[in-house]
Order: structure tokens, then C-alpha cells, then sequence
């Protein structure tokens, strides 16, 4: 995951392309109830658009600092001062995917992270792609950064995975039958622009968090 400079790899940066190139189909596996989609819109530190940094909770692919053995880079990015005696963690880097919730179908959704990782590492436009969207700010907070965006309900997460259905087959990691099952099910709820429509009607919202959001 990272370089002999303790800097991300250009192995990792491809992997992350890859996952981005797949993130607007993933949220079909990823966020499968209409209440997911009131998470995911700006302001809320959770990801709208399709981005990676390592600096705030505003990008949809995060890379902790915190793993990076280099401790005076951590200083000079965050501030803060660090134990200068801490191990060394060169592998154990990471990086994190932040728009999944509880709602997931984990096993499709960690089987198509494996896809776009393999999409990327295979691909000579992934590293390109990584570098297009970077993120070095805040982008809730800074102006001039426009990415694409993650879809806004149960039913344009259908359409991308309906859009990019042949790019999860011909791996064989996806069947048909799973693929136009999951498409069927999101657009039976129907949501397309709920999101718009509850904005700021409390009692509605809590109607459909009651209908979706199961605590036992």
C-alpha cells in the first residue's frame, strides 16, 4: 500500500481508480433502502461525491493518516504533535469506502469493492483516474472542486448498476440472476427525488425511518 517514501503506492492509487470508476453501481449494493439516501447529502459528513483524499470526511474514499510512519508529515498536515516512538506500521495502510451502511448486502458489496480493485490494478487509465480525483480540501467547505456524484435514491442506483451490468459479468464474480434481482428490487420502492421532497419534513421522514430502520 505504500512506497519506499511511506507515501500511497501507485498499486493502491490504481485500486482506488478502479473502486471510483464503480462507486455510482456499488451504491446499488451498498445503500439498499430509500432512507440511505438521506444520509448521503452534503453537509452531513457522509460522501455525495465521487472523490478520495486524506484530509477530512467530506471525499467518498478516505486514506487515514494515521497509519503513515511518517510522523512529521502527520504534524506538518494536522497540527497536532505525535509520540515520536510509535511502531512502524508501513503495512498496515488502508484506505476506506464511507457511502455503505447498515443496509448492505456486504457479501455483493465487499465482492464488487473486489471488482473495481481488480478493474483498477488491471486497467492503464486507473491511475489517471485516481489523480483527476483527488481531493486535497475539504470540499464542503472549499469552492472550485466539482466531482461527479454518488445517485440520490434506491432507483438511480438501479439505473447505474443496470447501465454498467455488463461490466459485472464478464468476470463471472456476478450472475445475471443477482444483478437483475438487486435492479428489481430498488426500483420497486420507487424513490426517485424522495430526497428532495422530505427535505425538512420531520414527520415524514420518521415515517419512512420507522418502515426501514429496524432496531431489535
Amino acid at each position: 500500500m505504500l512506497d519506499k517514501n511511506g507515501n500511497l503506492s501507485v498499486p493502491a492509487k490504481k485500486m482506488i481508480g478502479g473502486i471510483l470508476k464503480l462507486a455510482k453501481p456499488l451504491s446499488a449494493f451498498g445503500n439498499m433502502v430509500p432512507i440511505s439516501y438521506l444520509r448521503l447529502v452534503p453537509h452531513q459528513e457522509a460522501p455525495t461525491s465521487i472523490c478520495w483524499g486524506d484530509r477530512n470526511r467530506s471525499v467518498l474514499i478516505r486514506v487515514p493518516l494515521g497509519w503513515n510512519v511518517d510522523i512529521n508529515k502527520m504534524q506538518t498536515l494536522t497540527g497536532n504533535s505525535f509520540d515520536q516512538t510509535l511502531p512502524p506500521a508501513s503495512n498496515k495502510q488502508t484506505v476506506e469506502i464511507r457511502s455503505a451502511d447498515n443496509s448492505a448486502n456486504i457479501f455483493l458489496f465487499l465482492a464488487g469493492l473486489i471488482l473495481g480493485a481488480y478493474k483498477g490494478l488491471t486497467s492503464e487509465q486507473s491511475l489517471e483516474t485516481a489523480e483527476q480525483l483527488y481531493a486535497p480540501v475539504n470540499i464542503f467547505k472549499e469552492d472550485g472542486y466539482e466531482y461527479d456524484h454518488l445517485p440520490a435514491s434506491c432507483y438511480e442506483a438501479a439505473e447505474e448498476l443496470e447501465k454498467n451490468k455488463n461490466l459485472f459479468l464478464e468476470t463471472g464474480i456476478f450472475t445475471e440472476h443477482i444483478i437483475d434481482t438487486t435492479i428489481k428490487k430498488l426500483k420497486s420502492y420507487n424513490d426517485k427525488g424522495l430526497s428532495e421532497m422530505l427535505y425538512g419534513n420531520k414527520e415524514s421522514i420518521k415515517e419512512l425511518v420507522d418502515k426501514y430502520l429496524h432496531c431489535g
